[in-house]
């Protein structure tokens, strides 16, 4: 395995390793890096843990990577830019701007690269190169079109040896849209409050802030013909029960980093507007949303 990091992180995992917090306990893993994808040759899996917003920047400089057989395994918030290459018409082919600007990503990469993974584990940078880990070991993996090929039946077993639960999902398009179900709302409500995710998802005025953009999306969902395998209220409460974490928007705010409005929050706005469906709730919490990161921008 080699990682590809930049500035300080880069720096901080050449010097000391990789420094994971799992438990109370820390484990330093030992692995080469570098910013420079090209100098790494062909790989057999190309692992996108980039935010969302970062992916379109560094398309180029993942090319060299790429080699007739490498799989993409896409696992950054939001959708992934071959999201609908599969799936029923009339929207199959669909190029998403906030995702994947001018089909960049589809052009080049090809959707047939590619594989789903979904993280569900919560965990934040403490300092370069050191992440604490908070809850969960979930990576739901799988084909976009479905079914058990060899080379998924391959990631979910590196994942599942690697300590991760990884099971093989015929419906990856569904679980990535329940992920984004919750970071739709949960995201940026905590970013703008500055309120950990617990405090967002069970004080009743977020709470009902969260309620009516999952509807809205909900509605969405069902015009695409995707589904959602709990309700509202239950997607919710596994939210509470996560108890004082600061989701990745807040995160991200605090560090003076780019929050990742569009892929999270303005994808789904743009889905409203190509289906002629209202998102009203969304509308207004994507507008403060933009306001606040322009704030932060300028400070």
């Amino acid at each position: 395995m080699v990682l590809v990091a930049r500035g300080p992180h880069l720096a901080a995992i050449r010097e000391h390793g990789l420094r994971l917090q799992i438990g109370g306990a820390e484990h330093v893993a030992r692995l080469a890096c570098t910013d420079r994808p090209a100098e790494l040759g062909v790989q057999d899996y190309v692992i996108l843990a980039l935010k969302a917003h970062q992916i379109p920047e560094n398309v180029d400089a993942m090319l060299p990577l790429l080699g007739p057989e490498t799989t993409i395994v896409t696992a950054s918030n939001g959708l992934p830019y071959w999201f609908f290459a599969f799936g029923a018409a009339p929207y199959r082919g669909v190029t998403l701007e906030s995702v994947d600007p001018g089909g960049r990503q589809r052009s080049l990469f090809g959707p047939e690269r590619a594989l789903g993974l979904v993280v569900y584990p919560a965990t934040a940078m403490l300092a370069p190169g050191v992440i604490v880990h908070e809850h969960g070991s979930k990576l739901p993996v799988g084909e976009p079109g479905g079914g058990r090929s060899g080379r998924v039946v391959r990631l979910h077993e590196l994942l599942v040896a690697g300590g991760f639960d990884a099971p093989i999902r015929d419906d990856i398009r569904d679980e990535i849209w329940l992920k984004l179900w919750g970071n739709v709302c949960f995201n940026p409500l905590s970013a703008l409050t500055c309120a950990t995710i617990d405090l967002v998802a069970t004080d009743p005025g977020t709470r009902g802030v969260c309620r009516a953009m999952m509807s809205e999306m909900a509605s969405i969902g069902e015009r695409l013909g995707l589904k959602l395998r709990v309700d509202i209220e239950r997607r919710i409460d596994g939210a509470a029960a996560l108890g004082p974490h600061k989701m990745s928007m807040l995160q991200d705010l605090e560090g003076g980093r780019a929050m990742e409005v569009e892929p999270l929050v303005g994808v789904v706005q743009e889905l409203g507007r190509l289906l002629a469906m209202p998102t009203p709730t969304i509308d207004i919490v994507l507008a403060l949303l933009r306001q606040r990161a322009s704030s932060a921008a300028r400070s």
